[in-house]
């Protein structure tokens, strides 16, 4: 009777706080008033429409925690089982109901939610009233003249394929998707809102990606496990040894990024002196509240960890929606038309000197950088303490890779990537066909599967056994698909520049990111298919990986000469906007970048044929030393029965002659 009562006052608790969540953002909402409008010369729309959009995003947040949250728990936390497809093929799919049915209900709310917002929120950004969002002209104009309207419907589609998929399968691959498209979803109104604006946005908005997605896995899962705990099920995840460090890790990321967005919203001003310092302060005692839950549920204080983790998590939450609806000090601060864009200003031009000089840090990719060489590093000496040999080359290889990328993305490549087209080409076409090259020949999936330890036979599936799942798939065997992989790296430059995508996604830091890891990633993929030491679902034959390479050739070429050719200029309109103080020769820089396709897309090329031509002698000289073995061993009888062949058709022969004569 005691646990009954305890798994019900659990429960309530978690509800209970829900209601405060919801509440503490609609009593802002209220005190705020026109003040949330007026300050940043946007139109009043009534309280009604206020408070709505408010209790609509409350909801949406939640479910959107918890949806992510159970989708963590089901692939990292729940039972799975393997299953056997055609041949001998063996997937994985979960198999307990607990959070699957989480995901379908929270998914369910989180459509809703999310598909009232695209209406609501674009109302409320716009200054419309609830009479107004009546009017379909009215509100189909608020909803594509902004950029919440487009961000919620990035979300709401993101919702519905977690839907389906809780819906439609069990696959333990299918909830990985799911998950990647649920953080996409929980990214796409982040990215546009407060962090977008102000100088030194790049910084934030780096930092908010890297915040958003830590607090839905980790939040999320802590969310997810007090509700077992109060459904009287086991906790599968915070109180085992191997997840304390990444709960450790987490928290650090949270607190971290927390102060870089305290520092970039101040503006310079005291936290102490404006609504949006105190709520961070607020986020930061929450999130230690959150560091102590982890901590006691790791001491198996479970009951204390999950009200604490809770608790944290429920204040954290109310003062990040609490904080949309107040202006922040950056919006008052002076801005240059540089800074709106990029977030710093640009005083030098793009000389030689300034792209050495002029760095600044990409958070984004730095970061990335750092986790994947110490991950890297950390199997290496794994395995090295099992006494297996790793090659030097790989490691090599792999941190030259990263190394590069900070160099292009941080350097003054990456500084003067937004302003100049020629430079912008330059670092693109390093991450597409330069930087990809020592990455696949680092073979990190093959590390990974060598340092991870595999399963017990009866044991739960661990990372080496989802590494396998999902490279025996059939989403990434379709993604590899040679021509699938061949129209996207070569179509991907015709899209982006012979469009208007180009010039409306330079506007946008996030979308400058998502073109830098677009590029980077499709890379990978064209030259893992070629020279890549991992095992990729599709393997290419070897004068099909020689023809893969020449194919591309000429549609690099060709599109060199596009750009060269005296033709309408490439984001014209965006680069006639940014008033930089020196004078600008677009038609000459877009010239120059066309000799940077044309050459940047011909070398790359030329080393990975020397590259492949190196690994055709290397599997030779195996293959030979292999053949020596057999032979000196006595193994291979190959020779033997040649010979034997050799003496029995010369007997026939002679047997031949005989008759005749």
């Amino acid at each position: 009777m005691g646990t009954t009562r305890h798994r019900r006052w659990l429960i309530g608790y978690v509800v209970l706080l829900g209601v405060l969540v919801i509440a503490a953002a609609l009593v802002t909402t209220a005190r705020m008033g026109s003040a949330s409008y007026l300050p940043i010369a946007r139109d009043y729309p009534g309280q009604a429409t206020g408070l709505i959009t408010t209790f609509v995003r409350a909801v949406a947040d939640l479910s959107s925690l918890v949806t992510v949250g159970a989708l963590a728990s089901a692939l990292v936390a729940g039972k799975a089982r393997p299953v056997r497809e055609s041949g001998s093929r063996r997937q994985l799919e979960i198999a307990e109901w607990f959070e699957p049915i989480v995901v379908r209900r929270a998914a369910a709310v989180w459509v809703i939610s999310s598909g009232l917002l695209i209406a609501f929120d674009s109302a409320d950004s716009n200054g419309l009233s609830l009479g107004k969002i009546a009017s379909p002209n009215a509100l189909w104009f608020a909803m594509f003249s902004g950029d919440f309207g487009r961000a919620w419907m990035i979300t709401c589609l993101a919702a519905i394929v977690v839907l389906v998929t809780s819906l439609t399968t069990v696959r333990w691959v299918a909830y990985l998707i799911a998950l990647w498209a649920a953080l996409a979803g929980s990214l796409a109104p982040v990215v546009v809102g407060q962090v977008l604006v102000g100088p030194r946005h790049d910084f934030a908005g780096d930092s908010a990606v890297y915040q958003t997605v830590a607090a839905q896995l980790l939040l999320g899962l802590a969310v997810v496990q007090t509700l077992r705990l109060a459904t009287g099920r086991r906790n599968r995840v915070l109180d085992r040894t191997h997840w304390r460090g990444i709960a450790v890790i987490g928290a650090a990321v949270l607190i971290v990024t927390e102060a870089v967005l305290l520092w970039f919203k101040m503006a310079g001003s005291s936290p102490f002196d404006s609504a949006t310092g105190w709520l961070t302060l607020a986020r930061l005692v929450a999130l230690g509240l959150v560091a102590i839950g982890l901590y006691s549920v790791a001491r198996s204080k479970l009951p204390l960890g999950a009200v604490l983790l809770t608790t944290g998590t429920a204040a954290f939450v109310a003062c990040g929606i609490a904080m949309t609806r107040i202006p922040p000090p950056q919006f008052f601060v002076p801005t240059s038309i540089s800074q709106i864009f990029f977030g710093f200003d640009l005083n030098k031009p793009p000389a030689f000197a300034t792209l050495v000089s002029q760095w600044r840090p990409n958070l984004l990719f730095v970061t990335a950088a750092v986790a994947a060489i110490t991950a890297y590093l950390a199997g290496v000496i794994r395995l090295r303490r099992r006494g297996e040999p790793w090659p030097l080359g790989r490691t090599i290889a792999w941190t030259i890779g990263w190394l590069l990328i900070v160099v292009v993305t941080s350097s003054g490549l990456g500084k003067y990537s937004g302003p100049s087209f020629a430079v912008h080409m330059a670092m693109h076409m390093a991450l597409s066909m330069l930087i990809p090259i020592p990455l696949v020949l680092g073979g990190p999936l093959t590390l990974a599967l060598k340092a991870l330890p595999a399963a017990a036979k009866d044991a739960q599936p661990g990372p080496h056994e989802w590494i396998v799942a999902v490279l025996h798939s059939r989403p990434l065997k379709a993604l590899y698909h040679p021509l699938l992989v061949f129209g996207i790296y070569i179509g991907s430059y015709y899209g982006l520049y012979l469009t208007n995508a180009f010039g409306t996604l330079m506007r946008f830091h996030w979308a400058h990111q998502l073109m830098n890891a677009h590029f980077l990633l499709v890379g990978c993929l064209y030259f893992g298919l070629v020279i890549g030491v991992d095992q990729t679902p599709r393997r290419l034959p070897s004068l099909a990986k020689l023809g893969f390479l020449f194919a591309a050739m000429p549609f690099h070429a060709f599109f060199g000469v596009i750009l060269m050719s005296d033709g309408a200029i490439i984001g014209d309109s965006f680069y006639q906007h940014l008033e930089l103080p020196w004078k600008v020769d677009l038609a000459a820089t877009q010239h120059t970048a066309g000799g940077i396709a044309w050459a940047g897309g011909e070398i790359p090329l030329l080393i990975v044929v020397v590259v492949l031509a190196l690994q055709w002698a290397v599997q030779d000289g195996k293959l030979a030393k292999r053949i020596d073995r057999h032979l000196d061993s006595g193994l291979d009888d190959s020779y033997d029965a040649y010979n034997a062949m050799l003496e029995r058709l010369s007997e026939r022969t002679a047997d031949r002659t005989k008759e005749t004569r």
